[in-house]
């Protein structure tokens, strides 16, 4: 099956997204998807990671990165159905599509949650070197799993910076002051925000007592390589129970 056929099996139109929608894409690198988790499925989809979390323990997240300050998880496409939704929901595989050109592939599944006190980053891109705009190598997907607010580590993001042909560096002294133009993605529970990952962007400091939880979907261009290799990564009863769509996305 190509990409293109799996897209289109999987609800991904032209139309999937509006007009004015793929424009805020281009112009910002960043869009804003309310809805596209129910109560139902946060609830399910926290409760799994709280117990991937308790069995992993301190080799949580060390597939793909450890970072001091968050919990992270990786690999979460073989650790339940649940995850399901995050790399086929036609909303935001149309975004991905959008910004990749419908050339695209999921790279990883993860998990970060920035804990009390900690959680701020750098301002960065997720890819090295610059590129010609509208020439795009990876783009990312932020699933909120709590309400992100101004003051629980929310991730902030420089619109336009994608295409800049810059990197943080190139304008800051230190990347991870604030920056003049930076919006922090201030929004509830269950929207999934997504960002050309070559717009520069970080976490912010969470000032509150508990966690602030998040999923992110990662996608690259199929010429690429995957930070989480699906095809050696996923248990075989996992690729058997996926349809033939979600597998291409998985380049499985």
């Amino acid at each position: 099956m190509t990409i293109h056929d799996a897209l289109a099996a999987l609800g991904v139109h032209d139309d999937t997204l509006s007009s004015a929608e793929k424009a805020q894409l281009d112009q910002d690198g960043f869009l804003a998807l309310p809805n596209i988790l129910t109560p139902a499925e946060l609830t399910a989809i926290n409760a799994r990671l709280a117990e991937l979390l308790d069995d992993e323990g301190e080799r949580a997240g060390i597939e793909v990165h450890q970072e001091a300050g968050t919990n992270r998880l990786a690999n979460l496409v073989d650790k339940s159905p649940l995850f399901l939704p995050c790399y086929t929901h036609p909303r935001v595989l149309a975004g991905i599509a959008h910004v990749l050109q419908g050339d695209l592939k999921l790279s990883s599944l993860n998990h970060r949650a920035a804990l009390p006190g900690q959680g701020l980053q750098h301002l960065h891109a997720d890819w090295s070197g610059a590129t010609k705009p509208g020439e795009f190598f990876v783009c990312n997907s932020i699933w909120l799993l709590d309400d992100f607010t101004l003051d629980n580590g929310a991730t902030r993001v420089v619109p336009g910076s994608h295409n800049s042909g810059k990197a943080p560096r190139d304008e800051m002294e230190n990347p991870a002051d604030p920056h003049p133009r930076e919006q922090v993605l201030v929004a509830p529970a269950g929207t999934v925000v997504i960002f050309n990952s070559h717009t520069w962007h970080g976490g912010t400091l969470n000032r509150t007592s508990r966690p602030r939880r998040a999923l992110h979907a990662y996608y690259t261009r199929r010429d690429q390589p995957q930070q989480t290799n699906q095809s050696t990564s996923l248990r075989p009863e996992t690729i058997a129970g996926l349809s033939e769509a979600a597998r291409t996305i998985l380049d499985v």
